[in-house]
């Protein structure tokens, strides 16, 4: 029976994909299965898109630590992800913001006999009064709100500020109504989605995510099924093939919602993606 390993944190993305599909989970968390299959079609573009993504958060990263913008916006090749970059100089997203901020924030904290997990693109906060994630997306539409309200980086990221965010306000809990993330569309700068977090949304967030781990933990190996929803989740899933559901990929630039990049790819960028870029 797979057991969760005593080091493994729970972040947004395993937690997503134990909603999306629990065979999905196990596959990729517990059995360590090797992906055996392409994930979507065209297999060149998708990976340029993700690679361009992953290039725009070192991008904005550097720029918020210091470097000189002149410097970074020659690195800023292909239509593309100049066009990204230039949406994040001219938009000035940052405005109003806090001014303590942390970059790339990796923030850990035990909850429900487990650790939880989450790194931030951006934390902006001012002790005692207001802290703001912010994340920046590069999907190709934006999604729906609908849809981010539901995700759970939306869940997980505030309620785990919420639960262990005191050193960064001086030692203080930070209270759920003094959060809020901003989700920060590179192709869409006008239209931002602001999230106010709320007591009740934490208590609730609280009650789901453990009720989530416990149901994990509890488990064994023929109680991880199939997802039932094989049109959303299964046609960009790179463990189809060992469920029969299908050998051929979906098509990315198909993907009617906006949101398969958010699933897939740059919902959850680790400390290791985000490396220094050569200047």
């Amino acid at each position: 029976m797979p057991r969760i390993p005593d080091h493994f944190q729970f972040s947004q993305s395993s937690l997503q994909d134990y909603l999306d599909c629990p065979r999905r989970f196990e596959l990729r968390y517990l059995l360590k299965q090797e992906w055996p299959a392409l994930k979507s079609e065209p297999v060149l573009e998708l990976e340029a898109h993700m690679e361009q993504g992953k290039q725009f958060h070192r991008m904005v990263q550097q720029h918020l630590i210091g470097i000189p913008q002149e410097q970074l916006s020659a690195l800023a090749k292909g239509p593309e992800l100049q066009g990204w970059w230039d949406n994040y100089l001219s938009s000035n997203p940052l405005a109003g913001l806090p001014e303590k901020r942390y970059f790339e924030y990796r923030l850990t904290a035990p909850f429900g006999g487990f650790r939880i997990v989450a790194q931030y693109d951006l934390l902006a906060i001012s002790c005692g009064e207001r802290a703001v994630i912010m994340d920046w997306k590069t999907s190709q539409k934006r999604p729906r709100t609908e849809f981010l309200k539901n995700r759970m980086q939306t869940r997980l990221y505030p309620f785990l500020l919420a639960l262990g965010g005191q050193e960064l306000n001086q030692g203080n809990p930070l209270l759920p109504e003094q959060i809020e993330m901003i989700y920060w569309f590179a192709g869409h700068p006008n239209e931002p989605e602001q999230l106010h977090y709320t007591k009740s949304q934490f208590e609730s967030d609280r009650d789901f995510l453990f009720q989530i781990l416990r149901e994990i933990a509890n488990k064994t190996a023929e109680e991880f099924p199939k997802t039932l929803d094989v049109e959303q989740h299964c046609k960009y899933c790179r463990y189809r093939s060992l469920c029969d559901t299908g050998k051929n990929a979906g098509d990315w630039r198909q993907d009617p919602s906006g949101e398969l990049e958010d699933i897939e790819t740059l919902a959850e960028l680790d400390i290791d993606q985000i490396a220094e870029i050569e200047i």
